[in-house]
C-alpha cells in the first residue's frame, strides 16, 4: 500500500503533494510559527519504518516524552486505530513510505484543541510496541507469522535517568468557565463529537509552564469570579439556549460628618443653654445592601433582549448622632442618637420586546413594575423608582429614542429614602420625551420632553414624628396640586466644547398654598448651562443655574420653580455643600434647601412633601477644574456663588423687615479611587464648606458651615 505525503498549513487542512526536503520543513515550520504563533514543538516528518522492523516514525522539533500514543477499538464507524497526539503540536510537513504487508489502511494529521494527532487506521486490530528516542517517537507493529531477517545482538545499554512521566491527555473536556451543575456530561476528546450545549463546550486541561503562575493558555472560572465566564453573571444559559440569569451584589457605605445651623430647641440637650443656634455638628452612617437578580432570554451582546424579569430588594441601616434634641426625632425623650434600619423593594420589573422595527435592532418595548426612571440628562425635574409602565423605543439606528411612561409614587422612608413597600402616595406623574443624538453636530443629543405632576395631598407624618404633607408652615391645610412641565435639554458636546444646558417651564395650580394662605398659579422657570473644555488630562469648566422666585407671595400668581423629585448632577453634585445638605428653615417645619437639590423650595421634605411654588428662587455660578491625576485617582473641584433671586418669601414666614440677596460662597473638592482599576471596588472621599454671606446671616448666622464624607461601593 502507498502513502503520500502532506504540507499541513492549517489546523484541519490536508493537501495531497509530494514529499518535502528536511531544509524546506525546517523553512515552512519557521513561517507557520511566525505566523500563527504555534509553540516549538512541531511535527517535522512522518516516516516508513522498513528493514527488519515495520511501522511509523514520527520526527519532532521539541523533545519526544510529550507524545501520548494509545489505541482505540473499532467502532461502528471507525476501523481500529493508533492515536499519537502531541500537546502544543504543529504540523510543517508528513511524508509516509511504503508499508507492505502491514495492515495500515491509512494515516490522518489533524490539529485537535492544541494537540497535534496523528491517526494510523488498521485493517485489523494489531499489537505494537512504542519506542521513544530525544526527539523521535516509533510505533512498531508486530506482524504474527512474518519472517523477519535475523538480527544483531544490541550492545549493552547504557544505564541513564529517565525523565519523569508526562500527564495523560484528558479523554474528557470541560467548559473553561463556571457553568453550575452540568446538564449534560463532558464529551470525550474525539475527532468528531456532537455539540449538544453550544455554550458549554469543552477544553483539554493543559499548563504550558507547569509550577508558573499566571503562566496558562485559559483560565478556569469559579462561583466567586465575575471576570471569566460565569452562569451567575449571564454567561451560560440556565434553561435550554437563550435563557440566563444575572446576579449582582454590592455594598455601599457612607459615612457623613456635617455642621449645620440648628436651634438648641425649647428642650436643650444642655442645660442653661442660652445661645438661640445650639451645637450643629452631625455624624451619619448609612449603609445598603443591594442584591439583583435578573432573568432574561436573548443573546444581549448582539442584540436587545426578548424579555426580562428583575428583582432589586435593598437592606439598609442607619445611624445618627448629633449634639442636640429635635434632630433625630420629634421627642425630645429619644435624645439625640439614632439607630434605624429599612428592608425596601427598588425593582420588581417585567421588560418585553413587543417589535423590531427596523434592520439594525431598533425595537418597541414595555415595561411594568417598580422600575427607575429619570425623566433628563442631569436628573433636574424627576429620578425615583416608582410603580409604573413605560412604553419606549427607538428608530434610525438607536439615534432617535422616545418614551412614554406613567407611574404612582410610593411613599418612602424618612431615614433611608427608600420605598415603602405597596404603600400609596397618592400621587400620579407621566412623562413623554423624544431624544435624538448627533442632533446639528455629531456627539450632540437633544431632548423635548412633557411632563405632568398630580400630586393629590394626604395627610402624612414622617417616620421621626414630623408632620411633612402638608406642610407645617403657615396655614397648613391638604390642598392638591397640579402642575404640567415644559421641557427642553441637551447634552453632549460641539467640536472641542462640552456642553450641556436644560429650561423647564412650569405651569399648572396649586389649590391651597399654606405660604401664600390661597389658591395661586403656577408660572414657574428653570434654566442651566454648563460649558467645559478638555485639556490633557484637565476639564475646565464654567456652569450658571437659574430658578425663578416669587416676589409678592400673595397675589395669587406662584412664580418660584419646584422640581418634582430631583437628584442633579450639576455644579459640583454630591461634592458641593449647598447640593448635598438639607438645612431647615428657622422657626419653621421646612427647609431651606433639601438634601441633595439646589432648589431653595420651603418644602417639608423632598421625598415625602409637597411642591411649593411660593419660594425666594436661586442664582448660581460655578467655576471648577476636573481630572484624572492617574488610571486609579480622579478629582473634581469646584467653587459656587449662591444668590436668592427674590426675598418676600423668606420675610414673610420670619416676619423680617429684610433679608438680604446674597446667600454665599460654596466650596468643595472630592476623589475618587478605584483601586483595581475597575469599578468593582471604588472609594470616594469629599471635603466641603461654605461661608454664610449677608443673606443667610439674615436668617442664620455668620458661622461657617463644613461637611466632611467617605463612601466605599463594592460590587459583585
Amino acid at each position: 500500500m502507498d502513502f503520500v505525503g502532506a504540507v499541513v498549513l492549517r489546523r484541519a487542512d490536508r493537501l495531497p503533494v509530494s514529499g518535502c526536503p528536511t531544509v524546506a520543513a525546517s523553512l515552512a515550520f519557521v513561517a507557520l510559527a511566525a505566523r500563527t504563533g504555534f509553540p516549538a514543538v512541531a511535527v517535522t516528518r512522518i516516516e516508513a519504518l522498513t528493514g527488519r522492523e515495520r511501522g511509523i516514525v514520527i520526527r519532532l522539533a521539541g523533545p519526544a516524552r510529550r507524545a501520548a500514543v494509545r489505541s482505540l477499538p473499532p467502532t461502528a464507524r471507525k476501523p481500529p486505530r493508533v492515536v499519537v497526539d502531541v500537546p502544543d503540536g504543529a504540523f510543517v510537513s508528513t511524508v509516509i513510505g511504503r508499508l507492505p504487508g502491514f495492515p495500515v489502511r491509512g494515516v490522518r494529521t489533524r490539529r485537535h484543541r492544541g494537540v497535534a494527532r496523528i491517526v494510523v487506521d488498521l485493517d485489523r486490530p494489531t499489537p505494537f510496541t512504542v519506542r521513544r528516542a530525544r526527539a523521535a517517537v516509533a510505533v512498531v507493529f508486530e506482524a504474527p507469522g512474518a519472517e523477519s531477517p535475523p538480527r544483531r545482538e544490541a550492545p549493552p545499554a547504557v544505564p541513564r535517568v529517565s525523565p519523569p512521566p508526562e500527564p495523560a491527555i484528558r479523554d474528557e473536556e470541560r467548559p473553561t468557565g463556571f457553568t453550575g451543575q452540568p446538564r449534560r456530561a463532558p464529551f470525550a476528546g474525539e475527532d468528531l463529537v456532537p455539540l449538544p450545549d453550544r455554550w458549554r463546550v469543552g477544553w483539554p486541561e493543559h499548563d504550558r509552564l507547569p509550577g508558573a503562575p499566571h503562566e496558562h493558555p485559559y483560565a478556569r472560572g469559579h462561583w466567586w469570579d465575575p471576570y471569566q465566564l460565569n452562569v451567575l453573571k449571564g454567561d451560560y444559559p440556565i434553561v435550554g439556549q437563550d435563557t440566563f440569569v444575572a446576579v449582582t451584589a454590592r455594598s455601599d457605605t457612607v459615612v457623613e460628618g456635617r455642621r449645620l445651623p440648628i436651634p438648641s430647641d425649647v428642650s436643650s440637650a444642655r442645660a442653661a443653654s442660652e445661645r438661640f443656634f445650639g451645637r450643629g455638628e452631625l455624624l451619619t452612617v448609612d449603609q445598603n445592601f443591594i442584591l439583583s437578580l435578573a432573568l432574561f432570554r436573548g443573546d444581549a451582546a448582539f442584540k436587545p433582549r426578548d424579555w426580562e424579569m428583575r428583582v432589586t430588594p435593598v437592606f439598609n441601616v442607619n445611624h445618627a448622632a448629633a449634639r442636640e434634641n429635635g434632630v433625630v426625632n420629634i421627642d425630645p425623650r429619644r435624645g439625640t442618637d439614632r439607630l434605624d434600619g429599612h428592608v425596601a423593594l427598588e425593582e420588581l420589573l417585567g421588560d418585553y420586546k413587543i417589535a423590531d422595527v427596523g434592520p439594525y435592532y431598533d425595537t418597541v418595548n414595555v415595561r411594568a413594575g417598580i422600575q427607575g426612571f429619570t425623566s433628563d440628562f442631569r436628573g433636574f425635574l424627576f429620578t425615583d423608582f416608582s410603580p409604573g409602565v413605560k412604553l419606549s423605543g427607538n428608530l434610525h439606528a438607536n439615534r432617535t429614542q422616545w418614551s412614554v411612561a406613567y407611574f404612582r409614587e410610593l411613599e418612602k422612608d424618612t431615614n433611608s429614602g427608600l420605598n415603602r413597600a405597596f404603600a400609596d402616595r397618592g400621587q400620579d406623574v407621566a412623562v413623554a420625551n423624544l431624544t435624538r443624538q448627533d442632533f446639528v453636530f455629531p456627539g450632540y443629543a437633544t431632548q423635548l420632553s412633557l411632563t405632568y405632576d398630580d400630586d393629590h395631598g394626604r395627610r402624612h407624618y414622617d417616620e421621626n414624628g414630623f408632620l411633612v404633607r402638608p406642610a407645617d408652615v403657615g396655614t397648613p391645610r391638604v390642598h392638591t396640586v397640579r402642575v404640567g412641565y415644559v421641557g427642553w435639554t441637551g447634552e453632549g458636546h460641539i467640536d472641542r466644547f462640552n456642553v450641556s444646558h436644560a429650561f423647564f417651564w412650569a405651569l399648572g395650580r396649586d389649590d391651597f398654598n399654606p405660604i401664600a394662605g390661597r389658591d395661586v398659579r403656577v408660572n414657574a422657570q428653570m434654566a442651566a448651562l454648563e460649558l467645559s473644555y478638555d485639556r490633557d488630562w484637565l476639564r475646565f469648566k464654567g456652569s450658571a443655574f437659574f430658578a425663578s422666585g416669587d416676589d409678592d407671595p400673595t397675589d395669587g400668581t406662584a412664580h418660584g420653580f419646584d422640581a418634582i423629585l430631583d437628584a442633579p448632577d450639576f455644579a459640583g453634585g454630591s461634592f458641593s455643600f449647598w447640593q448635598r445638605q438639607g438645612i431647615k428653615l428657622t422657626g419653621t417645619n421646612v427647609n431651606l434647601v433639601n438634601r441633595f437639590s439646589l432648589l431653595p423650595t420651603l418644602r417639608s421634605s423632598k421625598e415625602e412633601g409637597q411642591q411649593n411654588f411660593v419660594n425666594p428662587g436661586v442664582l448660581i455660578g460655578n467655576v471648577g477644574v476636573a481630572g484624572r491625576l492617574t488610571p486609579k485617582l480622579s478629582f473634581d473641584a469646584n467653587v459656587n456663588y449662591v444668590r436668592f433671586v427674590e426675598t418676600a418669601p423668606l420675610e414673610l414666614l420670619l416676619l423680617q423687615r429684610r433679608v438680604r440677596h446674597d446667600v454665599g460662597l460654596d466650596y468643595g473638592v472630592g476623589v475618587r479611587w478605584r483601586p483595581l482599576l475597575i469599578d468593582n471596588v471604588i472609594a470616594v472621599f469629599g471635603v466641603a464648606g461654605f461661608t454664610p454671606f449677608g443673606g443667610f446671616q439674615d436668617v442664620y448666622t455668620a458661622r461657617t458651615l463644613w461637611q466632611v464624607f467617605g463612601a466605599l461601593t463594592l460590587t459583585y
